[in-house]
């Protein structure tokens, strides 16, 4: 490229004029993911303009508009990889203390239901959880979310869920909301009181929905602390029945909905949840076929959670094969937790997703990033790289994009690009 000088950046040296000038990220290989291209959309020669943190051109660097070679500031990719921005849509990333006990019981032969019913599993995380200041949430946190945007992820959808009281799930989502502002992040929080039953409540779920998960999600939505509902629909958790009144009420207030189903058992969740348009439904490993093709109807995304799957050593695998036959998006999630998936890296995530799954390289990549930014509700935002999106991307060390799903417990990240500024 001639028409430009190519300036030697500093990767480490990101500055806020970063994201709002006129850059050229050129001499890549761009596997765009963009669904109008074939198979990873992978463009070889290539170059992303980006300009106010949004993309304004991505393609071959011999088709480069004329205006845009005249960009002064240009960065040599050398060669390198680069893909969206990795999306962990799935996680219960804000907890006060951890689980490890439950962990040693779980070895020694207990069942994920057998520790619920024993007073562990999610209850165990509320004492602690709620011992904590927004702050100390936030404190407590920051070292797991590092640990994510670390492998090149740019966006997380964060749940309440450990409260189970409501100024509990309230501080729960403010702790969201700060790290939004104290990392360069996208931060999307789902509001999930209806994660289990409260001690005081055991056998009154009704009473727990009227008393704490509906108001609850009033005050969640007036404060502006909530992008979207969910709820845990299992036999240790709640029926369908009692979600369909969580759902109407979200309804009521706009707000989107997702729900964890079938990862114990087939109560008919995903289905559902698909009848109510739902972003995803998360875990799935009994799901039936009929439930996979309402699913794909409704344009409703699997989100499949290998980390939860491996912890609890469950044996019944997703229909992923059902899955692929019913047309269903499928999106893959770290689904950070506590107690059954302490799992802080979607690479990891993506081995994990090919290796136990049984899911493609192609599946992999997409997963952890556009269909990631479908369960969402954000592909129109992220997710790909393509003209108008945020200028989301990650650089990678690697020789082919199937490294970053054969490798395991390596990091091969040259740079994490968000809103256009290199972070």
């Amino acid at each position: 490229m001639t028409d430009a000088t190519v300036t030697n950046v500093d990767f480490n040296a990101s500055t806020a004029a970063t994201g709002v000038a006129r850059t050229l990220w050129r001499n890549a290989r761009i596997a765009t993911l963009a669904e109008t291209l074939p198979g990873l959309g992978i463009l070889e020669n290539g170059v992303i303009a980006t300009e106010g943190g949004r993309i304004t051109y991505v393609g071959p660097q011999a088709d480069l508009p004329a205006p845009l070679k005249a960009i002064e500031t240009v960065i040599d990719l050398e060669n390198r990889w680069v893909t969206p921005a990795l999306v962990d849509c799935h996680t219960h990333l804000i907890y006060g203390g951890n689980r490890a006990r439950e962990f040693e019981m779980r070895l020694k032969g207990a069942t994920y239901e057998e520790v619920a019913r024993a007073g562990g599993g999610i209850v165990s995380s509320v004492k602690a959880t709620n011992a904590l200041s927004v702050e100390g949430l936030v404190a407590a946190t920051l070292p797991r979310l590092d640990t994510l945007l670390a492998e090149g992820v740019s966006t997380i959808e964060i749940k309440s869920g450990y409260g189970l009281n409501i100024e509990g799930e309230l501080n729960m989502l403010r702790a969201a909301r700060a790290l939004a502002k104290i990392r360069p992040v996208r931060i999307v929080t789902s509001y999930l009181a209806a994660h289990a039953t409260p001690v005081e409540y055991k056998g009154r779920n009704g009473d727990y929905i009227s008393d704490i998960v509906l108001p609850g999600m009033d005050k969640a939505h007036a404060e502006g602390l909530v992008d979207a509902v969910d709820g845990f629909c299992e036999g240790i958790a709640f029926s369908v029945e009692e979600m369909r009144r969580v759902f109407d009420h979200a309804q009521k207030l706009g707000l989107p909905v997702k729900l964890h189903a079938e990862q114990l058992s087939d109560l008919g969740g995903a289905k559902m949840a698909a009848s109510y348009g739902a972003l995803s439904a998360d875990h799935l490993e009994y799901l039936d076929a009929e439930g996979a093709a309402a699913m794909a109807t409704a344009g409703t995304v699997a989100v499949l959670l290998p980390g939860a799957f491996y912890a609890i050593n469950e044996t019944q695998k997703p229909p992923v094969q059902a899955l692929r036959d019913a047309g269903t998006k499928i999106a893959i999630a770290t689904d950070s937790n506590p107690g059954t998936s302490p799992l802080t890296s979607l690479l990891l995530t993506m081995n994990m997703s090919a290796t136990l799954f049984r899911l493609t390289v192609e599946e992999c990549l997409a997963g952890a990033t556009r269909e990631g930014a479908r369960a969402l509700g954000l592909l129109s935002e992220t997710g790909t790289l393509e003209v108008g999106k945020s200028a989301d991307f990650a650089v990678w060390n690697i020789d082919s994009p199937a490294e970053l799903v054969y490798r395991i417990g390596f990091n091969p990240i040259h740079a994490r690009i968000f809103k256009g500024a290199s972070v």
